[in-house]
């Protein structure tokens, strides 16, 4: 066999760059959910400051809540709130896949758009009773 001939069945490198991947549903919940994993906890060190304005004395808990209060604040909070739901969702679809149920094909795609979908609803819901109860 010549070079030629082997690099004509060579298979053909999986790099993004080079178009042979194609994003699928379950890449982009993957890595949402890995995202998603991260930004919970970086939420996670913003509250635990939150807490400790509070805990610290009223001037600091002002500042921690008019940091809060703000815009980009309630921006982050609402991007800490999804993260949250997202991953949560994400965490029961591999806890039914540990059962093992819901393994075929179509259903699988239907947890995707599920874990895809409910993070948005719920998230969207939470901040609805939020302010609500406010």
């Amino acid at each position: 066999m010549t070079d030629v001939d082997l690099k004509g069945k060579r298979p053909i490198s999986p790099h993004v760059q080079h178009g042979a991947y194609k994003v699928t549903m379950s890449m982009a919940v993957s890595i949402s959910h890995r995202l998603s994993g991260s930004a919970a906890y970086a939420g996670t060190l913003f509250l635990a400051y939150w807490l400790l304005a509070l805990a610290t004395g009223p001037e600091a808990f002002e500042t921690a809540q008019m940091l809060w209060g703000s815009i980009l604040g309630r921006l982050v909070m609402f991007g800490f709130t999804w993260a949250l739901v997202h991953h949560l969702l994400g965490g029961l679809r591999h806890f039914i896949w540990d059962i093992p149920a819901m393994m075929e094909k179509p259903q699988i795609e239907f947890l995707y758009l599920a874990t895809v979908i409910g993070g948005v609803v719920l998230t969207v819901l939470i901040w609805i009773i939020g302010y609500s109860v406010m």
